[in-house]
């Protein structure tokens, strides 16, 4: 069964690794405007996590694809192999 998700409910959502990393809080998603599928999450930084701050950031933003969330419930999940 899939389960959709409201996209504003997303907003401000704590994005951490599998590990237990933090790498920041949802901004925005990255969608295609031909499949209408997400290809990527925009991520604003933790600035205080060593983990997020090796990442690379553009703009202000992380941008983490969408291939790297593992769950999204009370914080969305990512594997950091696919960062």
């Amino acid at each position: 069964m899939v389960k959709f998700i409201i996209g504003r409910h997303l907003v401000g959502k704590k994005v951490v690794t599998v590990d237990g990393y933090d790498v920041g809080r949802f901004v925005d998603a990255e969608i295609s405007p031909v499949t209408g599928k997400i290809n990527a999450l925009l991520i604003e930084p933790n600035l205080d996590s060593n983990f997020a701050s090796k990442l690379k950031v553009d703009s202000g933003q992380l941008k983490i694809p969408y291939a790297a969330v593992q769950a999204v419930n009370d914080y969305i999940v990512v594997d950091r192999k696919n960062l």
